[in-house]
């Protein structure tokens, strides 16, 4: 990796950036995943066992937590 920073600069300008899930479809993945982990956090309220940590509680606070983040780029945080 002899390549110095201006090299890898310019060879960046040929390839831009583009994301997994572009701009107008934020709101909507945000969204699906919020009422998604919400949905899994009543099933699992409805049965507290260890297995369901696993089965549903986990997913239920990823797909929360990831759903929260993408509504946070969809429409923004204002204060």
């Amino acid at each position: 990796m002899d390549s110095s920073l201006r090299e890898i600069w310019t060879a960046a300008q040929g390839s831009p950036f583009t994301p997994a899930i572009g701009k107008d479809s934020q709101f909507y993945v945000g969204f699906g995943l919020l009422v998604l982990g919400i949905l899994l956090a009543g099933l699992f309220t409805l049965n507290r066992s260890f297995a369901s940590v696993a089965t549903l509680g986990v997913p239920a606070s990823f797909a929360v937590a990831v759903g929260v983040v993408y509504m946070f780029c969809a429409v923004g945080v204002y204060v």
